[in-house]
């Protein structure tokens, strides 16, 4: 079905494989957080906000969103249609997931939530990053950065540890699932994005 869908890159199947992997990333991310295990860096941060504040994880989310896209400012990064529906639905979708997913208690449960977790995050991102209709806002201030001469390895390091320790003050989750996260993640994006890239 994979080699069926990737006949011929039209703009159709691009928007379809980036909605769906915005979704997906939605429904991840509020996997991980109802684990309840940790988050990946990013996700620690929105949490801690949400926490600290009293404002809906997804609304934070999509408000973080806007603010790193102010920050692509200085660096001159134009957005793609990809990194305007990135803010717009991935808030949300998480927001709606949540509300419908369990908090359990058991481990037999949220260990396998979280591995889901990982693994669906990682197939929507090769859905809306291979879509090539943009990247999202923190991927775009990673780029950014080292087409200003930033190491890449440097930016996105510095980036994710920023976010983390920032998330993690203002009580954002960290632990076993954000380690797993970080190690996992990279490679399992770059299988799924070989797969499910829509060839130019």
């Amino acid at each position: 079905m994979t080699r069926q869908l990737s006949r011929g890159g039209g703009m159709g199947l691009r928007v379809e494989r980036l909605f769906t992997g915005l979704v997906l990333f939605g429904v991840s991310v509020a996997m991980m957080l109802s684990a309840g295990l940790g988050v990946a860096s990013w996700d620690v941060l929105h949490q801690g906000v949400a926490r600290s504040t009293g404002v809906p994880f997804g609304w934070v989310v999509n408000a973080m969103g806007v603010l790193v896209l102010l920050a692509w400012i200085p660096l001159r990064v134009r957005p793609g249609v990809g990194t305007v529906a990135n803010v717009l639905v991935v808030g949300v979708v998480a927001d709606g997931a949540l509300a419908l997913l369990p908090e359990p208690d058991a481990l037999s449960v949220r260990v396998p939530l979280l591995l889901g977790g990982i693994v669906l995050n990682a197939v929507a991102t090769g859905l809306y990053v291979g879509a090539g209709l943009g990247p999202g806002p923190r991927d775009g201030l990673m780029t950014g950065l080292a087409a200003r001469g930033v190491s890449l390895r440097v930016a996105r390091t510095g980036i994710e540890v920023a976010a983390l320790a920032g998330g993690w003050l203002l009580g954002g989750t960290v632990g076993v699932g954000t380690v797993l996260f970080a190690g996992a993640i990279g490679p399992l994006t770059q299988l799924f994005l070989r797969r499910l890239a829509v060839p130019s």
